[in-house]
């Protein structure tokens, strides 16, 4: 059964092996999660469930949101996401997803939002080398050609410059998990997740 969860990330710290050998690890926050929808073939033409994840006051949420939470008798959630399943019929409405289906030594993929950079020059956001520092080059960091003028005279749409770096969907594949706490709902995983402190996650089995 492919484990399917939402979360919070904490932040990132460093543990030590028993060898001695220092990981960095990030922190994150697993649910508890909740099945709010169970798609099947006959009713939607896929399988797939609903799940909702950070409970908050229902006077936050409209009406038909209320009403959609509860057909499965869940609270009011803040976040809601949808997971493809191979086999929708292992699930029923209100069954609640925690930690304890992550066991140490799992690999997981992360998913959530990179932090926003604002708006980026073409080199920090694409990686370009500077022009030359020397011998009167005034082109330093400026973008050079950008294309043909009588032919095409026009820039090609996805041209590589300056703009918005940052605040993109990015997954992470094959984290290693290291350590679990069931009472608390927390996991440490090997290496960094996209997002800063406090950011909402989407955790995936491989």
């Amino acid at each position: 059964m492919s484990i399917n969860l939402l979360g919070t990330k904490i932040g990132m710290t460093q543990v030590f092996t028993e060898n001695g050998a220092c990981v960095p690890v990030t922190v994150l926050k697993v649910g508890p999660c909740i099945i709010t929808q169970i798609k099947t073939m006959y009713s939607d033409g896929y399988n797939a469930i609903q799940i909702g994840y950070a409970q908050i006051s229902s006077h936050l949420l409209t009406k038909p949101q209320l009403g959609h939470l509860n057909k499965s008798n869940a609270p009011a959630l803040k976040y809601l996401k949808e997971y493809h399943t191979k086999d929708s019929s292992q699930f029923h409405l209100g069954q609640i997803m925690t930690v304890d289906q992550i066991k140490v030594g799992d690999t997981i993929n992360i998913q959530g939002r990179s932090i926003g950079k604002g708006f980026s020059g073409y080199q920090k956001r694409h990686h370009f080398s500077r022009g030359p520092m020397s011998h009167g080059c005034k082109n330093h960091r400026q973008p050079g050609s950008i294309g043909a003028g009588t032919t095409p005279g026009r820039v090609f749409p996805g041209k590589k410059m300056a703009g918005r770096l940052g605040t993109s969907t990015t997954t992470i594949k094959n984290l290693l998990v290291i350590d679990i706490n069931i009472e608390q709902n927390v996991v440490l995983v090997k290496g960094s997740v996209p997002g800063k402190p406090g950011a909402v996650i989407s955790i995936q089995s491989t």
